[in-house]
């Protein structure tokens, strides 16, 4: 049985042995990695998945503070999901779907920070609202396909600016 419980819950090297698996050795070289450099991983939104039976991470997802700062310097936060991460050898079987959803159940009705990522744009819209709508302009610290950057606009819906820079929420 699978079951969503807190990221904080497991073994940090557990987590990077399941990172590599889904990514590579060469992961932190990712544009995505300096989006979020120096922070700290959201502990309240970042999930794993474990088999209950056999005591395995199966998958892990994680949440980072990050910003996006307009032309006159002010940062607009954000919540970076991602990586969102589960053994080859058994992705496609709903485990990445299943960490999705729960964390969008831990984000609460009032809250209206962005949700912000880099992934395939078919499936993250199909599934859970993610589009490349409106980041068009917005620029990256690293090389990344417009088409990948994704945003889920808080229920607020605060408009954001067309242009900007995303990089680590510094405060």
């Amino acid at each position: 049985m699978t079951s969503i419980i807190p990221l904080a819950e497991i073994d940090p090297q557990l987590v990077e042995d399941l990172l590599d698996a889904a990514f590579g050795t060469d992961r932190h070289d990712r544009t995505a990695y300096k989006l979020r450099e120096g922070m700290t991983m959201l502990e309240g939104l970042s999930l794993a998945a474990v088999d209950q039976e056999k005591h395995e991470l199966l998958g892990s997802i994680q949440c980072w503070p990050i910003a996006l700062t307009d032309e006159e310097g002010r940062a607009h936060p954000m919540i970076m999901v991602g990586p969102v991460a589960v053994y080859p050898d058994i992705q496609r079987e709903g485990i990445g779907r299943a960490m999705m959803a729960a964390l969008l159940k831990e984000i609460q009705p009032e809250d209206s920070l962005p949700l912000v990522m880099i992934g395939d744009p078919e499936y993250y819209e199909r599934f859970f609202g993610f589009t490349a709508e409106g980041t068009g302009g917005w620029t990256l610290p690293g090389p990344w396909e417009p088409s990948r950057l994704l945003m889920r606009a808080g229920p607020a819906g605060k408009p954001l600016p067309k242009t900007g820079k995303l990089g680590p929420w510094t405060q």
